[in-house]
């Protein structure tokens, strides 16, 4: 009993271990996103109890021993254990809504921009590029009204170079670029999991201005969790008009 605080304080620590590998081991390479997301799902709440427990026992015992080296380390682990936490309370607490079980977002949805280059061989992708028809249009419609065409008043190849930087600055991969036709299709990865969702931008010349429209499809779900819609917003209030 002497040592439980540190015994519990080194599986907090081994629990924040795990916790980032599931977070972001894909994006070192470990796995597929999918596989982080599933692994997150089944173990990251049950971990985070355990951390918990620990941390809370040691903290306990070594409060009624009057250990107070002992009560350190389980009060850390008791926090870390708490942090880890955070995300189940928050969900019990404030859930958010359901996400439209769609993945697949466009500015267009009568005439979508087409993907090109990108195609099905894409790593990891279980969900097709072929644009889902009216039936979709109408769900996106239903579920992000506000997603439309940004029309700008900059020259149609400025506005090209515009979109071609932000993307750069947004950490997007370029996968092709066509500055004639001023269009290109890119990859952009969410910060927690890494999933890929593939996007392509096109510029039209409209009267003395320009129209830029996008599109943002998931490789794997069927929701995004509205993660593309949100994508597509943040591109247009950083283009600006």
């Amino acid at each position: 009993m002497k040592h439980i605080g540190k015994i519990a304080l080194l599986i907090a620590l081994l629990g924040m271990i795990g916790a980032a590998l599931m977070l972001f081991g894909a994006r070192l390479d470990l796995w597929q996103p999918i596989t982080g997301f599933g692994l997150y799902r089944s173990y990251f709440n049950p971990l985070a109890m355990v951390v918990a427990g620990v941390g809370l026992f040691a903290l306990v015992v070594h409060v009624l021993r009057k250990e107070r080296g002992g009560m350190l380390a389980g009060g850390i682990a008791t926090i870390i254990g708490l942090a880890l936490l955070a995300p189940l309370a928050s969900a019990s607490i404030n859930p958010k809504p359901r996400a439209a079980p769609i993945h697949d977002i466009s500015t267009d949805t009568a005439n979508p921009p087409v993907f090109e280059v990108l195609d099905e061989t894409r790593e990891g992708a279980r969900n097709t590029l072929e644009y889902g028809g009216p039936d979709l249009a109408e769900a996106q419609a239903a579920a992000y009204p506000d997603i439309a065409p940004l029309v700008t008043v900059l020259p149609a190849d400025a506005a090209y170079q515009r979109a071609l930087e932000l993307a750069r600055d947004m950490g997007w991969e370029i996968v092709a670029e066509d500055k004639e036709r001023r269009r290109f299709e890119a990859t952009a990865r969410t910060s927690v999991f890494y999933f890929a969702d593939d996007v392509v931008l096109v510029v039209t010349p409209q009267d003395n201005a320009s129209r830029v429209d996008m599109r943002s499809v998931s490789r794997v779900g069927r929701s995004d969790q509205g993660v593309n819609a949100a994508r597509i917003r943040d591109f247009q209030q950083r283009f600006g008009a």
